[in-house]
């Protein structure tokens, strides 16, 4: 049986990634352990993992992650209020599949999308 998944995408710098998931999304860290090159993000049931990609290429990323909540247009409003850039193309808005939606992309241009059904 499976009960959860913990996606893993590319991070240049620990430090950076950790204060925009902390600061700017609400995340703690995981874990009291720190590792060298990985570092474990968590909020509410939600863990997201990095690993160190130094030589990655903002530019060339596809790192993606869909996050699903039950709060999607309070927790929209939080991160508008935290002055967290939303991407261009995923502003808050009802799509034709029956989701709620938004996206932002963080520090290495990993996509991350938050959707509540409707």
């Amino acid at each position: 049986m499976l009960t959860h998944i913990h996606p893993k995408l590319p991070m240049r710098d620990k430090a950076v990634t950790q204060d925009f998931y902390s600061q700017k999304l609400g995340f703690k860290v995981y874990g009291r352990a720190d590792f060298e090159g990985y570092l474990m993000m968590q909020k509410d049931h939600v863990q997201i993992h990095f690993f160190q990609h130094s030589m990655l290429d903002p530019k060339t990323n596809d790192g993606m992650v869909y996050i699903r909540t039950d709060d999607i247009s309070g927790y929209y409003r939080s991160l508008q209020n935290r002055g967290v850039p939303i991407h261009p193309q995923g502003k808050l808005e009802v799509k034709p599949w029956g989701q709620k939606e938004f996206s932002l992309l963080d520090p290495d241009n990993n996509l991350i999308t938050f959707g509540q059904g409707i």
